[in-house]
């Protein structure tokens, strides 16, 4: 098969590789019919994410047709349509007994990182029966491929860890498509305000549409000082951090009202400067995460009726084997007005 295999740093390389086979009864091969790159994947190729060897496969997003079940696989079958989860779970360890599938002992964000992913043309899904979603029959695939992981990132640890509440204002902080997730899906909560912030106008021109009510295309102290002005000085409810920068997370922190939460949803692969000297008296809470898909199933459940369109987020699509076009124009998104690509085998 063909695979975008990392080589450390900065590299990267369509080639050959040998197809995944089935190594244990509970693994599936499937065939990728749609994939995409995720802002993670770009920390992967900056050296963020040190855990990622040369030679691995990118990717942890997509769909696809099932070619190999193990002996143990009961939910699925060759030829079934499925949705891949960015995260595997077992469903039996302790982790994923409450629900903390990212902590799966045997599992967790395993694709694309410590198990070749799915930039390729087959990916071996280990867990099946708990790793993947059946599609419904006339669903849009390119639409299921945001449920891999954007939208369950941005609403999990973006609107339910920033517990967002009708009537809030909400800032989030960077317009990309993990930032987009999070204005579409807080809308569920009915919030009084919702905040975009970046620095590409162009993005800021799409969240408006998506549903955000007020824009800010600034950064460091500006930004603060435009929010605070937009608040009346108090600050706001609850902030999501989707870049995953120190400067990102210090807007964030600087702009908390009393009792506010900060959601940090960003890859981080540098520390930040905590002011804890401000904070510990504004009675606010800092939450962190791995999103742990979860909410998939009702996520799923949401695309088919109508009421969220991630299709929406797609600006660009390639053959699978354009694939590292894809990454130029996907690395470039401010010069090429990029959000999510597609890319269909």
């Amino acid at each position: 098969m063909k695979a975008l295999l990392y080589g450390g740093p900065g590299q990267k390389t369509w080639t050959e590789k040998a197809d995944p086979v089935i190594e244990k009864p509970t693994d599936a091969v499937v065939r990728i019919t749609h994939t995409t790159i995720c802002g993670t994947d770009l920390h992967i190729l900056k050296g963020d994410v040190p855990a990622v060897t040369p030679g691995r496969v990118l990717g942890h997003e997509g769909v696809g047709v099932v070619e190999q079940v193990g002996s143990a696989v009961r939910n699925f079958k060759k030829g079934d349509r499925v949705l891949i989860s960015c995260i595997t779970s077992c469903g039996s360890c302790p982790n994923c007994k409450r629900q903390m599938y990212s902590h799966c002992d045997d599992g967790g964000w395993i694709l694309g990182h410590l198990i070749d992913g799915t930039q390729a043309e087959l990916v071996r899904t280990p867990h099946a029966d708990n790793s993947l979603y059946p599609i419904p029959a006339g669903s849009d695939e390119e639409a299921l491929v945001m449920l891999s992981d954007i939208l369950p990132t941005g609403f999990e640890i973006g609107v339910l860890n920033g517990q967002v509440g009708p009537g809030d204002v909400v800032a989030i902080v960077g317009a990309g498509p993990i930032g987009m997730a999070a204005l579409l899906t807080a809308q569920f909560y009915s919030p009084a305000r919702i905040i975009m912030v970046d620095l590409d106008a162009n993005r800021l021109e799409v969240a408006k549409k998506f549903g955000a009510t007020d824009t800010v295309c600034a950064s460091g102290n500006q930004a603060v000082e435009q929010i605070k002005a937009m608040t009346g000085g108090l600050g706001v409810d609850v902030a999501i951090e989707a870049v995953g920068i120190p400067a990102t997370f210090d807007v964030c922190q600087n702009i908390l009202a009393p009792g506010a939460r900060l959601a940090n949803v960003g890859v981080h692969g540098k520390s930040v400067d905590l002011h804890m000297e401000n904070l510990w008296i504004q009675n606010v809470t800092i939450s962190t995460g791995l999103v742990n898909t979860n909410t998939t199933p009702m996520l799923l459940k949401t695309v088919q009726s109508g009421k969220v369109d991630p299709t929406r987020l797609i600006t660009h699509r390639f053959p699978l084997n354009q694939i590292e076009e894809a990454y130029r124009v996907f690395s470039n998104a401010a010069q090429e007005k990029t959000l999510k690509v597609i890319l269909s085998s």
